[in-house]
């Protein structure tokens, strides 16, 4: 489902080059399982973005070994962790945005479109949603402007088959809220800020430019084009002529497949982690309100106990003590951030979505089965 933009959206549609889509998968699935992160380039024409080209930041380039001095074992834990946190601070970080800026000068060189719009991360089974996802977002909503997108390429949901790609905007609201940098209890209810309001979704259309559309129109047809494929009349027809297969209005034995879809269990475990995590971010914020009301109950009866040793010291004629000395001998908790129980949020329905599409279809399937299994029973 796409979430239309406000109308203070300075985009509102993202119009992506096929060259870019092809650069972006062949480098998300070179370092899978790892995320491939990355700048893009183009140029906004009104309230669309126009991306048309695209490069790899060196910390996330399959051809670069940077990582871990003391590991250069690709399989160690601790290179891998190294690796991953390399990619995911790369669009932000210093070297990356002096590579950008160079690229960017090449390109402007070569007559090529070289006006930054963003960035690119990859992803698996839609786990992006993350403290480095908005940093680095951010990082290009306030640098470069408002004319800029994250593409989110999912490797793990593209791998059935249909591409999975998106484009997502940091919303006005939660811009505001991440300048101030306090994500307390009172801050968000004060500016009614949910974790809903984290992302805006943009529509992305694909685009092939005029000359390779010609290009395509110019191949030559397939040889299995002008051959008259007639539809099966039977499931043992379609076994025993696989030529059958190459046609698409032929049926694929595969789409009665009733096994739950393996992307389905594993987006279910991922489901748990995320409310596990979610559980523990509410855990937290209950110790603090707890710890808070302790200390809140020892300065009211320190607060009483000096109120009335004032009280018998003017009775007697002397200085009163100051009141505000609690300051000094209590300390109260600091309030943990919120901002990480906002965006594991999101992430729990980033989740659900996913569930819910994939429910869908095997939903249909069983309910198919039951109807001709059990065709004198309503269903």
């Amino acid at each position: 489902m796409t979430t239309i933009p406000p109308a203070e959206s300075p985009v509102r549609e993202v119009q992506l080059s096929a060259l870019v889509v092809m650069r972006l998968i062949k480098h998300a699935t070179g370092v899978f399982p790892q995320p491939a992160t990355g700048c893009l380039v183009g140029m906004d024409v009104g309230t669309q973005l126009q991306i048309t080209n695209s490069f790899p930041f060196p910390a996330s380039n399959p051809d670069n070994t940077t990582g871990n001095p003391n590991s250069s074992n690709p399989a160690d834990p601790y290179h891998q962790a190294d690796q991953l946190a390399l990619a995911l601070a790369a669009p932000r970080a210093k070297s990356s945005v002096s590579y950008q800026n160079e690229m960017i000068k090449y390109l402007r060189e070569v007559n090529v479109d070289a006006q930054g719009v963003g960035w690119y991360v990859s992803c698996s089974m839609g786990n992006f949603v993350n403290a480095s996802f908005v940093e680095n977002q951010a990082f290009y909503q306030r640098a470069t402007g408002e004319q800029t997108v994250a593409l989110v390429f999912d490797v793990g949901r593209s791998s059935q088959g249909s591409l999975n790609l998106k484009a997502y905007r940091l919303s006005p609201s939660f811009m505001a809220a991440h300048k101030e940098g306090k994500f307390t209890t009172e801050s968000i209810q004060k500016s009614s800020l949910r974790y809903q309001d984290i992302l805006i979704e943009l529509p992305v259309a694909i685009h092939n430019s005029h000359l390779l559309t010609s290009y395509l129109h110019q191949l030559p047809t397939s040889p299995t084009a002008d051959t008259d494929l007639a539809l099966p009349a039977s499931l043992s027809e379609l076994r025993r002529n696989p030529h059958l297969a190459s046609n698409p209005l032929a049926p694929n034995l595969d789409n009665l497949d009733l096994s739950i879809d393996p992307f389905l269990e594993k987006t279910v475990d991922q489901l748990l982690d995320s409310i596990e995590a979610h559980q523990t971010e509410q855990n937290n914020a209950q110790y603090y309100q707890r710890s808070l009301a302790r200390e809140q109950v020892k300065i009211q009866a320190w607060q009483l106990k000096r109120k009335q040793e004032n009280a018998l010291r003017v009775q007697q004629k002397q200085t009163p003590l100051p009141e505000d000395e609690w300051q000094k001998l209590f300390k109260l908790p600091v309030e943990p951030s919120r901002l990480e129980a906002m965006l594991v949020g999101r992430q729990v329905e980033q989740y659900a979505r996913q569930i819910d599409g994939f429910g869908a279809v095997v939903s249909g399937k069983m309910f198919g089965v039951r109807g001709n299994l059990l065709p004198g029973e309503a269903s």
